[in-house]
């Protein structure tokens, strides 16, 4: 299990700096504006990331409060990728079709676990990755490059923070052993 997390941990790291982002402690802040098509990248990427890591815990897990949570998390962010999308292609922003092979791998990583440690896992990685996701729509809601975008991510806002703290009580009730 510890070589796991170091995986997961490694790879959270990794994402975090190349994206721009920079961890200390259990926050990450952006390290600086974003424009609207690096914004429309990242957010879209952590969202599509969020709705395969999801359907491999519908596969792979038998607990229900990990089953329930990633039905949410599917219904919730593919609603917000569509938003975004709809409002990046009316500004003419490139809109990622597929997830980066950073991403992928650890969409991956999470596929080659079942039961209890897939569940510590996955509610590991929903805590990190959604620590990332506030971050990153906390910068762009207190932008003002674009106000589409950053109505966008005001209104997204709410929902990124309650799936934290959901994720945070998952992560508790899931904690590796």
């Amino acid at each position: 299990m510890r070589y796991t997390r170091s995986i997961f941990l490694t790879a959270i790291t990794t994402i975090g700096l190349s994206t721009g982002l920079v961890a200390h402690g259990q926050n990450a802040a952006p390290a600086q504006q974003l424009s609207a098509a690096d914004f429309v990248s990242q957010a879209t990427i952590a969202g599509k990331t969020e709705v395969l890591a999801a359907h491999v815990a519908l596969k792979n897990s038998q607990s229900a409060d990990v089953r329930t949570f990633a039905k949410r998390m599917i219904k919730d962010h593919t609603k917000a990728n569509v938003q975004l999308a709809s409002i990046a292609t009316s500004k003419g922003l490139a809109v990622p079709a597929h997830v980066g092979a950073k991403h992928r791998a650890v969409v991956d990583t999470l596929r080659g676990q079942t039961g209890a440690a897939f569940d510590a896992a996955y509610a590991e990685q929903m805590v990190s990755d959604h620590e990332e996701a506030v971050a990153l729509f906390t910068s762009e809601a207190a932008g003002t490059a674009d106000p589409d975008l950053s109505a966008f991510a005001q209104k997204t806002l709410p929902t990124l923070e309650h799936h934290k703290a959901m994720a945070d009580k998952l992560a508790a009730n899931h904690a590796s052993q």
